[in-house]
């Protein structure tokens, strides 16, 4: 029984000897200084190994730094190229946004037009409605015969356009119309004319 432990105790030792020595090769440990004297039993570790570990030289120093700055410039250019492609992205939406804007500002820019041109109409179907009515009062306070004889002047639709707004006058103030009398003043031939436009046309007001 004791002898087993003995052998168990030297197979141990040499085990972590064993382990020791293969760290210590491998530079994950430096133990070369206490297992100077086992190296000489280890035939597959080089002398040189067995006496000082590798270490790296200054330009494998200059070397390493030189490629972790190249690896780093690369990663810049990525960078650079990445954010080109957006910048001309961006500079494209822009372009589609200011030209949608400049199109929008026209179309307003006619639509203004257009409601003052619209404006300007009605405006002059206003003054000339105005202008009719205030010319149909005079008329019907004048004598009918000299009413008459100024409406036979105008061309037809203007005289149309007197005596449709006589007629309205009366209707919305509840009193006979004169119309009816002017035509009877007036030239049998012209005033057919006129009858026959006012009951063919729609009223231009």
């Amino acid at each position: 029984m004791f002898g087993r432990v003995i052998v168990l105790l030297l197979l141990i030792g040499i085990l972590a000897i064993s382990g020791i020595i293969w760290f210590d090769y491998l530079n994950v440990i430096d133990a070369k200084s206490v297992l100077a004297p086992f190296y000489k039993y280890v035939p597959f570790i080089p002398g040189e190994g067995r006496t000082q570990p590798r270490t790296a030289t200054p330009d494998e120093f200059i070397n390493l730094d030189a490629e972790r700055l190249a690896i780093r410039l690369e990663s810049l250019e990525f960078q650079r190229m990445e954010m080109d492609v957006l910048q001309h992205g961006i500079d494209s939406r822009q372009g589609e946004i200011n030209q949608m804007a400049q199109e929008l500002e026209e179309r307003q820019k006619a639509l203004e037009e257009w409601e003052n041109t619209l404006k300007a109409i009605v405006a002059d179907a206003e003054n000339k409605n105005r202008n009719v009515e205030q010319n149909a009062r005079y008329l019907s306070g004048m004598p009918p015969q000299n009413a008459v004889n100024i409406i036979v002047a105008l061309d037809d639709q203007d005289a149309i356009d007197v005596l449709r707004m006589t007629e309205e006058i009366a209707k919305t103030e509840g009193t006979a119309s004169i119309v009816s009398y002017w035509f009877s003043l007036m030239d049998p031939a012209r005033a057919a004319v006129l009858q026959r436009k006012m009951a063919g046309r729609p009223s231009s007001l």
